[in-house]
């Protein structure tokens, strides 16, 4: 049997959309909130293990790092973050549409 990912969490999932370009930590943190309206909110701490993760698992990388400061540093998604991605992408899009199918009898 295959070996499905788990589900991203929402900041992993944003973490990833923001990286399809190279981005610095606030850019991500400022980006997740315009997208949701204000709804995510990104704290350093939660934002910077991610990172941390999403480099272990090789999904994303180091994109630049201004020499001499730990501040400025970019990251952009892998082609295995991409895949990663995109695999979530089609679990909620699965979800929604079985959702749809189902509305009227939950409702």
């Amino acid at each position: 049997m295959e070996n499905k990912s788990q589900p991203l969490t929402e900041a992993i999932f944003y973490i990833l959309l923001a990286a399809r370009k190279p981005v610095h930590g606030y850019g991500i943190i400022q980006e997740a909130g315009e997208m949701t309206g204000g709804r995510v909110r990104l704290g350093p701490g939660t934002l910077y293990g991610a990172i941390n993760s999403l480099l272990e698992k090789g999904w994303i990388i180091l994109y630049s790092a201004e020499s001499g400061s730990r501040k400025k540093k970019e990251y952009v998604i892998t082609p295995a973050g991409r895949a990663a991605f995109n695999a979530e992408m089609e679990r909620l899009r699965e979800l929604v549409l079985n959702g749809e199918k189902m509305e009227e009898q939950i409702l």
